[in-house]
């Protein structure tokens, strides 16, 4: 099957509806977080397997700090919880796991786990996993200018050594850019995920809750994926990539 469809080699995930699955079956909403990190765990197999490379997943925005405390403390632990417990999980399956976003708030046991698990996989050529975690990508752009700044006031480079392939180089990760961006629920907004890095992306707006996005679920998206007429300013892409 792989050999017949174009394969996005960078996949973005916006993992919308937790909290309504949750809700719909009279649950708190902690639980659909838990179902979600479930499945999450399963479409990183299934999303590898298919030949994708990169799999950046919008785990936690910045704004999702304004959120009710006990949420926010539930996700906090369940983050924690899930890389520990999964740590074996990534190294038995090579995959590579980075982080997006800023360091502050979050506490020094979640950032001690973030450095752990990227530190022992570091050297994996598997799946790259983007977890972006107190990310939001206004800010990503203000502190990679920020960034470049220091760099030029230190007589580290030229003006004219900013271009957007610099730019793409000195963000939070340095990946290449979206080809595919799903966020499922049905919602039809980015909400400050990956804006640069999906300017020229195909977006695939699914009404499934993220829960239930199966692996199933991700082989449709796929089929959506080829039939679209992949263009960058008028140029048509029609390769793998």
């Amino acid at each position: 099957m792989n050999e017949e469809l174009k394969i996005p080699n960078h996949v973005g995930i916006i993992m919308d509806g937790n909290g309504r699955w949750a809700t719909k079956r009279g649950l708190m909403r902690t639980a659909g977080h838990k179902a979600g990190a479930d499945n999450l765990k399963k479409l990183c197999i299934h999303i590898a397997d298919k030949g994708v490379k990169y799999l950046s997943v919008f785990a936690f925005s910045t704004e999702n700090f304004k959120r009710e405390k006990a949420e926010v403390d539930f996700l906090m632990n369940l983050f924690f919880s899930v890389i520990n417990k999964e740590f074996d999980f990534f190294m038995d399956n090579k995959i590579r796991v980075v982080f997006s976003g800023r360091r502050e708030p979050l506490s020094d046991k979640v950032l001690k786990t973030m450095d752990k698990i990227m530190e022992n996989t570091k050297d994996f050529d598997g799946l790259t996993f983007n977890i972006c975690l107190n990310y939001g990508s206004v800010y990503e752009i203000v502190d990679t200018t920020k960034k470049i700044c220091e760099m030029y006031k230190a007589g580290e480079i030229e003006l004219d050594d900013i271009d957007p392939e610099f730019i793409q180089h000195n963000l939070y990760q340095d990946l290449p850019p979206l080809d595919f961006v799903i966020r499922t629920s049905g919602e039809l907004r980015l909400s400050n995920f990956m804006l640069y890095q999906a300017s020229y992306a195909e977006y695939y707006f699914p009404e499934v809750l993220f829960p239930d996005f199966n692996e199933d679920e991700f082989d449709k998206a796929l089929l959506v994926y080829n039939h679209r007429d992949r263009r960058f300013g008028g140029i048509h892409e029609n390769k793998n990539n």
